[in-house]
């Protein structure tokens, strides 16, 4: 009998790939938590590529095809679905920040990814890659500004970031580029597409001090967290570690200033960069 046809590529790969997924595992009679057990993986894992919030590595697809009785489709199929525009440890992350119902993020030194301005993108990405051409830097940027675009629906995904004050006093692309991104910050906030607070120097010691952080959450999937280092990132979720960090972007929620004071102060940087620009 033949098996299921390859995806088309016209189509979403990750979410017919996890249409499918879901489809074998329900005919062979098969719980998430069951087939994860067979794959020594949670079934909360098996629940994230089901819902396409998770790529599907070729052993995982091998060891499905030979749990499900699907010959090799799902291993013909996943690289596919693993294609992305993205650095390999960013990719499934910006996968799944695209279909997050809420993103709650912690910035330590730079402003966060989907709040930044193509200026300030720009200065970021030219010092993360210095011998890079013009037009590699532009790519980037675009993907970076591609991103941003989940903020184009006026209520979802929730936004809600913490930003160290060292990344608003820190002069990334000079004072012209910070007095636009801080007022693109301060436009977003006023008209409450995100909640954005700063984490004040005064705030002393806290629990992120070490790097960044992304909780992300999902209609039809488990949580996640996102950890971020120079070149580097881990999406994880299990349960034990999710709450941990949940806990801690608490604490940092609580030590920040409010929405209300987090505003006055990035507007007010905001001018003190403009006039700082001017000859």
């Amino acid at each position: 009998m033949a098996g299921p046809k390859d995806l088309d590529p016209s189509s979403s790969p990750r979410a017919l790939l996890g249409a499918e997924l879901r489809h074998a595992r329900e005919k062979a009679g098969l719980s998430q938590d069951e087939l994860g057990q067979r794959l020594f993986v949670s079934g909360s894992f098996i629940g994230q590529l089901e819902a396409g919030t998770r790529r599907m590595l070729p052993e995982y697809a091998r060891m499905l095809d030979l749990e499900l009785g699907t010959g090799d489709f799902f291993e013909r199929n996943c690289g596919a679905a693993a294609k992305s525009q993205y650095p390999e440890h960013f990719a499934e992350a910006a996968d799944a920040e695209a279909r997050a119902t809420a993103i709650r993020e912690y910035s330590s030194m730079l402003i966060p990814g989907l709040l930044q301005t193509p200026a300030y993108a720009r200065a970021v990405c030219r010092a993360y890659q210095p011998t890079a051409t013009d037009e590699e830097i532009d790519a980037v940027v675009a993907q970076r500004m591609a991103r941003a675009h989940i903020l184009d629906d006026p209520t979802k995904p929730l936004l809600w970031a913490v930003i160290d004050e060292s990344a608003l006093r820190r002069a990334t692309g000079g004072p012209g580029a910070m007095a636009e991104n801080l007022r693109h910050i301060a436009e977003l906030a006023r008209r409450s597409r995100v909640i954005v607070q700063v984490l004040p120097f005064d705030a002393g010691a806290h629990p992120a001090m070490q790097g960044c952080l992304k909780l992300m959450d999902f209609a039809d999937a488990p949580p996640l967290i996102y950890l971020e280092g120079v070149g580097t990132g881990q999406l994880d979720d299990d349960p034990t570690l999710v709450a941990q960090y949940r806990l801690y972007y608490e604490f940092l929620a609580a030590y920040a200033l409010s929405p209300e004071k987090s505003l006055v102060l990035i507007e007010e940087m905001a001018q003190d960069y403009a006039h700082e620009e001017q000859p």
